[in-house]
């Protein structure tokens, strides 16, 4: 990262974004009776899109890595859980943000959400089969899992049991996890990079001035290119 990152504004963002990631991880869960019960909606990855809207995708997944990292010595699943979800939540972010970077603009950031949605979405399904369901079904015993989801769907077995599981409660839980916190994220995000903007002034005009000297190095490489042509 480049010097100029390392300042006031930029660490009260990634401190504001970080600590309200954690708490939303830690004690924000939406539980819904069409899903098994261990499938609790959770925001937490909405502040690191935030921080990687406003900041770069780096420091949406700084974010995701210290809501994490915060919130081991608080596990119950061996630390198992929490790696899932710092992989889940890194495709989210990392996605989206990544591609608004290149592309700062409304139709780009509907793209990029909608690319964070998809891609989170198909990481979790891949994740649930090869990591977390192996080791909940040696943690809690394959039948517990399967009676917790059989409370559901009924008709689940042992040999449907990834089908229902994975594309009936995996796949739309994270479609509907991951719309909820795009939806918001593109709602607040220019209000808020507004109101730090306001807060922090003078960065903000630092900012500007290097995008400006930014914009007159390329315009004088396009006149050189230009006279070479000629």
């Amino acid at each position: 990262m480049k010097t100029h990152y390392f300042n006031a504004k930029n660490m009260t963002r990634l401190a504001i974004f970080s600590a309200l990631s954690y708490v939303l991880y830690m004690f924000v869960k939406l539980p819904l009776p069409i899903f098994p019960q261990f499938l609790e909606l959770q925001f937490s990855d909405m502040p690191a899109l935030l921080a990687g809207f406003m900041m770069g995708p780096w420091s949406g997944a700084i974010v995701i890595v210290i809501r994490t990292v915060l919130k081991l010595p608080f596990s119950h699943t061996a630390c198992v859980g929490e790696l899932g979800d710092l992989i889940i939540g890194l495709a989210f972010v990392l996605t989206a943000a990544y591609i608004y970077k290149f592309r700062r603009t409304l139709k780009g950031a509907v793209v990029s959400l909608a690319a964070g949605v998809v891609s989170t979405t198909l990481v979790a399904m891949l994740i649930n089969r090869v990591m977390l369901i192996p080791f909940y079904s040696w943690y809690m015993g394959f039948d517990n899992i399967i009676g917790l989801v059989r409370l559901i769907f009924p008709a689940v077995t042992q040999d449907s049991f990834y089908f229902y599981y994975i594309i009936c409660a995996v796949l739309p839980f994270n479609l509907l996890r991951g719309l909820v916190c795009a939806l918001v994220t593109f709602a607040l995000y220019k209000q808020l990079e507004k109101l730090f903007d306001r807060m922090f002034p003078a960065a903000r005009k630092a900012e500007s001035s290097k995008e400006a000297d930014a914009d007159d190095g390329r315009s004088d490489a396009s006149a050189v290119s230009n006279e070479k042509n000629v």
